[in-house]
């Protein structure tokens, strides 16, 4: 996946959260657009605290855009 194509939907108004897909089958949610940074080969996804598994601690990843093979817009958030 191009970088821009993650920052056009990061861009979007109203901002939907979407899902990413990667080569290996692993699944990662963007649920706000300030945590998402995309670099020209990597997007890094925050999942701040009180989020995913660890509800005590912030979480940062990073992703090679080369291994995201779909994205999924996800229902407005409430």
């Amino acid at each position: 996946m191009r970088p821009d194509d993650i920052r056009e939907l990061l861009r979007r108004h109203p901002f939907r959260p979407f899902r990413l897909i990667l080569t290996n089958n692993a699944v990662h949610e963007v649920h706000h657009r300030d945590f998402a940074l995309v670099s020209r080969s990597l997007v890094q996804i925050g999942f701040p605290s009180g989020e995913e598994e660890s509800p005590s601690e912030e979480r940062l990843i990073g992703i090679a855009l080369v291994h995201i093979v779909q994205y999924e817009l996800l229902p407005p958030a409430a």
